[in-house]
């Protein structure tokens, strides 16, 4: 791929389908709200598991061009981060533990990745649980999907800083071998007491059979990407959620089958659904902080108001 040079600040975007993403109205709104004078937003895609030395090349245009200021990653934070290391100048801790690149940065001349993931999974779980949630019903998470996302959501709630309020049990499950040896690996120099089980589930059905043993108000996490990056869900029609459970889906785009799946289920099982629209909102404003250098207010108040300027704004 030719990258032209930008002719404004820019911020990229590199996912998938990143036209049809709400940030391309939403971006706007925001910056001028934050008075980021003539700021862009300019998408990158790539197929889940590009190769390589595609990475490499828009780093490397991230990194040349002046007016790129940096990127926002999606799908793409562990492959980018394997394919590119060597090529960041810093690398933040917890992207080092993460080996996943969420955000792209410059500063002082130095090309900077970050993991924000785990700051923006935990105020969006924190903010839809409550306080003390774990600590009072001793529920389990089952993620599905063991990439970026799961690693960064299963590291905010395992820590052991948390006290007792931690899960009784974190599942995750992939469809392959390697990612789930991998967030092993992650897991192990995590400083915690929760015991975690690693399930390889080749057809949603194996999902399902993981959903059967989970404890009532258990947290089920769609984390793969199905749902907006690929069609489908990696449940079953058949599959039960647990009672009182909470079924979260990352994505708040897509067919979102799984929280079709969820919502028949909702009344019978006496289930909480959550979409990841707070999680858009949280990913990207840390992200915007990062990359343009300015404060941005985490308060509740405040990301009421954001979220007030971006449902606007996305529905224009």
């Amino acid at each position: 791929m030719t990258y032209a040079p930008c002719t404004r600040p820019t911020l990229h975007f590199i996912g998938v389908t990143t036209a049809k993403s709400s940030i391309m109205k939403v971006f706007p709104a925001w910056a001028e709200h934050f008075g980021l004078r003539d700021a862009q937003i300019s998408g990158i895609d790539f197929l889940p598991h590009a190769a390589p030395e595609a990475y490499r090349d828009a780093v490397a245009h991230i990194r040349d061009d002046p007016q790129s200021l940096g990127a926002l990653v999606t799908t793409h934070k562990i492959d980018l981060f394997n394919a590119c290391r060597d090529m960041f100048d810093v690398i933040d801790p917890m992207a080092v533990l993460m080996k996943e690149t969420s955000c792209i940065s410059k500063r002082d001349g130095k090309l900077v990745c970050h993991a924000k993931d785990p700051i923006s999974s935990g105020l969006s779980i924190d903010g839809f649980l409550g306080d003390d949630y774990w600590r009072r019903t001793n529920a389990d998470v089952f993620s599905m999907g063991a990439g970026g996302s799961t690693i960064a959501l299963t590291w905010h709630l395992m820590r052991k800083a948390r006290g007792a309020n931690v899960p009784g049990r974190i599942v995750v499950s992939n469809r392959s071998a390697p990612r789930l040896d991998e967030i092993r690996h992650i897991h192990a120099q995590i400083e915690s007491d929760v015991a975690i089980d690693y399930v390889l589930a080749p057809d949603p059905a194996d999902n399902d059979a993981v959903l059967a043993g989970l404890k009532p108000g258990s947290l089920v996490i769609n984390a793969t990407g199905l749902g907006k990056d690929a069609p489908g869900s990696p449940l079953t029609d058949a599959a039960v959620f647990p009672y009182l459970g909470v079924a979260w889906d990352l994505n708040y785009r897509g067919d979102l089958v799984f929280l079709d799946q969820a919502r028949k289920q909702q009344a019978a099982r006496d289930l909480t659904i959550v979409d990841g629209w707070t999680y858009f909102i949280h990913g990207w404003t840390q992200v915007i902080a990062e990359v343009f250098d300015i404060g941005i207010d985490p308060s509740e108040e405040n990301i009421a108001e954001l979220t007030r300027i971006a449902v606007k704004a996305a529905a224009g």
